[in-house]
C-alpha cells in the first residue's frame, strides 16, 4: 500500500490544496500506477545505486516528464501539501521535474508556490551556495524526490534547506521503493509521505522499515 499521509501544519489527506475541480489523491492513484507501469517500470536483472541486485527498476522521470504523468504527479503532490507551504524543491535532478511541475500547476490553480533546486555540491562562483531558484529564509518547505530507496537524497535536501534558513514541513516522494525513508527522516524531525509505494506497483520494498516498538 502507499504510505499514509502525515498532517504537519494542518495538511489534509486528499487535500484542500487544489482547486475544486481537481481530483483527490485516492482517485489519481490508479492512473498513476498505470502510467508508471507502462512508462517507468522495467523488469530483469539490474544493479541499484546501492550496489544491490534487483529484479526490477523504475525510472520515474519517464512518468514525471511526460504530459499526462506530469499532471498526475503534480496533482498528487499538491493534494499532500500542508496549507502553510510556500516553496517546494529538492536535490537535483530527481526532484526538479516534480517540484517545477507542482509549482506551475499550483500557481495556475490559485496555490502560489516557489520552486528551487538543491545542488549536489556548493557552487564556487556567482552567488555560491547549494540553492538554485526561489527559496528565502523563513519559507515553509516541502522537499521532494521522484523515487526514494533509503531517503538519503531527501535528507540532503532537508539539511540544505535548513541551512538556508527555511523550515521543512514535509518530505514527499512520487515512489517509495525502499520503505526505509520514513524512519530515516523521522530521526531528523521530518514527516514523510509518498504517492505510491513499491507494493502498489507489484513489488516488495527493498529496505523494510524498522518494526514498530511493542
Amino acid at each position: 500500500m502507499a504510505l499514509s499521509t502525515p498532517d504537519p501544519g494542518g495538511a489534509q489527506r486528499g487535500g484542500g490544496s487544489l482547486d475544486p475541480g481537481a481530483l483527490p489523491l485516492e482517485a489519481l492513484r490508479p492512473a498513476l500506477v498505470a502510467h508508471l507501469r507502462e512508462h517507468a517500470v522495467r523488469t530483469g536483472q539490474f544493479v541499484l545505486k546501492s550496489g544491490r541486485p534487483s529484479t526490477w527498476f523504475i525510472d520515474a522521470k519517464q512518468t514525471v516528464c511526460r504530459p499526462e504523468g506530469m499532471l498526475l504527479v503534480a496533482r498528487g503532490v499538491l493534494a499532500l501539501l500542508p496549507p502553510a507551504t510556500t516553496a517546494i524543491g529538492g536535490l537535483t535532478m530527481g526532484a526538479d521535474p516534480v517540484a517545477f511541475a507542482t509549482a506551475a500547476l499550483g500557481n495556475a490553480t490559485g496555490r502560489p508556490l516557489k520552486a528551487f533546486s538543491v545542488r549536489k555540491e556548493v557552487k564556487d562562483h556567482g552567488g555560491g551556495g547549494r540553492i538554485a531558484g526561489a527559496l528565502d529564509p523563513g519559507d515553509r518547505v516541502v522537499v521532494t524526490e521522484d523515487t526514494v530507496t533509503r531517503g538519503t537524497s531527501l535528507l540532503q535536501a532537508v539539511e540544505a534547506v535548513r541551512a538556508a534558513g527555511a523550515e521543512v514541513l514535509l518530505a514527499i516522494a512520487v515512489v517509495d521503493r525502499g520503505g526505509a525513508a520514513r524512519d530515516l527522516l523521522a530521526d531528523h524531525g521530518v514527516p514523510f509521505a509518498a504517492l505510491l509505494g513499491a507494493p502498489d506497483l507489484g513489488f516488495p520494498f527493498d529496505e523494510p522499515a524498522r518494526p514498530s516498538p511493542s
